[in-house]
């Protein structure tokens, strides 16, 4: 099976180590990942602040670069749900028959990690080691878009060494939202300092998402309290042995 790692623009900028263990997770397991270097965008800036034409070079890009794979893996619900939702509405809008079927023919192969993991490869238990107090945030496009119910949690509960606690309130919103975060900043931080409080009083000292823009949010709020707590992509907790420690 040909893999391919879509890492996205903002794990690519920020938080590249998201996508090194993405990698040394699927090769654990026994697969090749490939990353196309002529990936870029998936476009969800432009789609969602209404740029929609502008959409359409990066819909078609993707559309080519991963056009080969049997699957293609991203450790970012939000991205998943922008391909899979937002790619199709952008091709069936402005772009031409040959890109209306090239992007239906490649959807049902673009997953977000744990999607992968628990429905493609049939595996909750991946060899994960993590002797962590950890609660987990299951981020509005994980939950709401592409409807990944319990599979994080599935592969976190049998990580060996995690405490793992739930979250209070975990169906909320953190407030980021991209853009919203900057253009209803007053609500965005309200909703924040809920989900700040509810994080605070698991008592656990690290934060997984499947979504380090959520993190990096909320990691944001929890900096300026000096909570100690620090945020960890999913992928990350999942990548890490008990080899790695020592």
């Amino acid at each position: 099976m040909r893999l391919a790692l879509f890492l996205t623009c903002f794990n690519d900028t920020l938080h590249p180590q998201t996508g090194k263990a993405v990698v040394r997770l699927l090769e654990r397991l026994g697969h090749r990942v490939d990353f196309p270097l002529e990936q870029t965008c998936c476009g969800q800036m432009h789609f969602n602040t209404g740029y929609r034409p502008e959409t359409l070079p990066l819909v078609r890009r993707f559309a080519e670069v991963f056009a080969e794979y049997d699957a293609v893996i991203t450790p970012s619900a939000s991205c998943a749900g922008m391909v899979r939702e937002g790619h199709p509405v952008t091709a069936a809008q402005y772009g031409d028959h040959g890109l209306r079927g090239a992007v239906a023919d490649l959807l049902p192969r673009v997953y977000e990690l744990s999607e992968f993991l628990v429905d493609e490869l049939k595996v909750t238990d991946v060899g994960a080691y993590y002797p962590h107090r950890v609660t987990y945030h299951p981020t509005c496009h994980s939950l709401r878009m592409l409807r990944v119910g319990d599979k994080p949690l599935r592969l976190l509960r049998a990580v060996r060494g995690i405490d793992l606690v739930e979250l209070p309130g975990a169906d909320s919103c953190c407030g980021f939202g991209g853009t919203f975060a900057l253009k209803n900043s007053e609500t965005s931080t309200a909703m924040l300092a809920d989900k700040l409080r509810e994080v605070r009083g698991t008592g656990a000292g690290v934060l997984s998402a499947a979504d380090n823009s959520c993190l990096l949010h909320i990691g944001g709020g929890l900096a300026r309290l000096r909570s100690g707590v620090r945020t960890v992509h999913l992928a990350e907790i999942l990548a890490s042995t008990e080899e790695a420690a020592v």
